[in-house]
């Protein structure tokens, strides 16, 4: 997700929204609480790409990489 995506209506080179991505995302976190994201991305480079950043940000730093201890951290934190 490039952070014109993130940011910007119509943004996404899929579909033409006349909403912006974090505005579907903050959408998502609003109707279930209970949430994580799984990164693929290795968490070394997070600090390099603008859109995880923001993406971070909109989720509320419930962002995991996907590694054993990120997935055991992201569980334990559904799990309260």
């Amino acid at each position: 997700m490039s952070p014109y995506e993130v940011l910007q209506a119509g943004g996404s080179v899929e579909h033409n929204n006349s909403e912006a991505g974090a505005v579907w995302l903050q959408r998502f976190t609003s109707h279930f609480p209970k949430h994580i994201w799984i990164n693929p991305e290795p968490a070394a480079l997070w600090q390099y790409r603008q859109s995880i950043a923001l993406i971070q940000q909109v989720l509320g730093g419930r962002m995991f990489p996907l590694t054993l201890e990120g997935l055991t951290r992201g569980m334990r934190l559904l799990s309260k």
